[in-house]
């Protein structure tokens, strides 16, 4: 009831990327029906109904990544003080973001039914004179459990996929290692073992020993903790020499480190090049079917796509923090400062679906290329179309519902800008030009591995 009532009071671009995922939901929902009425319809070609179900995993993925990106961005699911006290601490709260997403997958996916059950005929009569009577199977009865076990499997793995990604972490101590929990869950430990009666006693700390010094506040050393002297009207009052020092002011935070990635993603999107040429010159490679009649080409060549689509996904971050620190090269003004320190602290966060976008938009391009070589352009079926849709569409909507989270988490910087009188007018030029500097940098780039990517496939 809880997550119903935070679902129904729920601001309305929240309530528009819930409904993103629904609608992505009911597209892949409607793929795994459809090759279910394939394999119904064609029992004798047990293989390509498996293949067809096997290519619905690439927007099964899309859309439990939009998922992820939606639950990540909703601010009825992050803590805040005091809704510990009401029972919603971060674990309340992980579970009703899973929950939300379940239901906007649930949702989705019972859509996706009903128009399967309507272009069967199974509702209303048959709809578009029987033309999609062929690959859905509509002269035999539909098999209920199987249909409701495959419309089953993406509410679950986005929910669990949700679960994962905001499950409560453990505090970290300022060296950057895990706490280490005593007795009853305490934090810490000492380093002489307490007995049990230890816990139980009142005012056990007064009676250490003096080998165990009184434990400290972080930054408080025991020279800066004077003792008291007692005075004529019987107060007390600190010495004048053992006055402590006034604290140093603060240093400036550092820079954002370099993402990790990028000298992998550059390996594995070389060995992905490297896989396709050579399997693209081997005769003995098995060979299989694009989906929508696209092309047949060798097993190699698509372990190959696989391994370059992993690599683009694992530098895109290195490559964003390369874009930001290029922005503030050769005496940058204020202007290119703050833009390109804001794409060095977000590139992880943008990154990753920005790496995304590039593999679907680089596979869009190989396949345009593909049809130049050939002379013919390819035939896209209704599925085909269906499919790429649904992963265009989830891939986009992530790479914008993650500029939102990053909107979100520098909130606080901008209103302290403004505060400090810097016009608003500075900070959209500053997130114009990060937009421009990143589609000059990923646009030939992505165009480039397009190209290298579909030579294979053209011999």
């Amino acid at each position: 009831m809880l997550a119903l009532r935070l679902t129904r009071v729920a601001h309305p671009a929240v309530q528009l990327r819930r409904l993103l995922v629904a609608t992505a939901a009911a597209g892949t929902g409607f793929l795994l029906l459809s090759a279910l009425g394939y394999a119904m319809a064609h029992p004798q070609n047990s293989a390509g109904a498996l293949l067809r179900l096997s290519w619905c995993a690439i927007p099964l993925a899309a859309t439990v990544h939009l998922a992820v990106a939606v639950a990540r961005t909703d601010p009825g699911t992050k803590p805040r003080p005091g809704l510990s006290a009401l029972g919603l601490g971060p674990s309340r709260l992980m579970a009703v973001a899973a929950l939300h997403t379940a239901l906007a997958c649930t949702l989705g996916s019972v859509l996706a039914l009903l128009v399967f059950l309507h272009l069967r005929g199974d509702l209303n009569g048959m709809p578009f004179d029987g033309a999609a009577k062929d690959f859905l199977a509509a002269d035999q009865p539909l098999p209920l459990p199987a249909a409701l076990t495959l419309l089953g499997v993406l509410p679950v793995v986005a929910s669990t996929a949700v679960a994962l990604t905001l499950r409560p972490r453990d505090l970290l101590h300022p060296e950057g290692h895990r706490r280490s929990y005593g007795r009853f869950g305490a934090y810490g430990t000492t380093a002489k073992r307490e007995t049990f009666g230890t816990y139980g006693r009142f005012g056990a700390w007064l009676f250490r020993q003096p080998s165990e010094p009184p434990t400290l506040p972080t930054g408080i050393r025991p020279a800066d903790t004077p003792q008291p002297v007692a005075t004529a009207d019987g107060d007390s009052q600190a010495p004048p020499d053992q006055v402590p020092a006034p604290s140093s002011p603060p240093a400036p935070p550092e820079p954002p480190a370099s993402p990790t990635g990028l000298p992998w993603g550059v390996a594995v999107l070389a060995a992905g090049l490297a896989v396709e040429s050579y399997a693209s010159v081997t005769e003995t490679t098995p060979r299989t079917a694009l989906p929508g009649g696209l092309a047949v080409g060798a097993v190699g060549v698509l372990a190959g796509w696989a391994l370059t689509a992993l690599g683009l996904v694992l530098a895109a971050p290195g490559l964003t923090h390369l874009c930001g620190r290029l922005l503030q090269t050769a005496h940058p003004g204020a202007l290119r400062l703050l833009a390109g320190r804001v794409l060095m602290a977000e590139a992880t966060r943008i990154g990753r679906p920005l790496g995304v976008v590039c593999v679907v938009a680089s596979a869009a391009f190989a396949t345009t290329t593909l049809s130049d070589y050939d002379g013919s352009a390819p035939a896209f079926g209704p599925l085909t179309a269906l499919g790429g849709l649904v992963v265009a569409g989830c891939t986009v909507a992530t790479l914008l519902t993650a500029a939102v989270e990053a909107r979100q988490s520098r909130a606080d910087t901008t209103e302290a800008l403004l505060r400090m009188g810097a016009p608003a007018a500075a900070l959209r030029s500053a997130a114009a030009l990060r937009t421009g500097a990143l589609l000059a940098f990923f646009v030939p780039f992505t165009l480039l591995i397009a190209d290298l990517a579909a030579l294979p496939l053209a011999r």
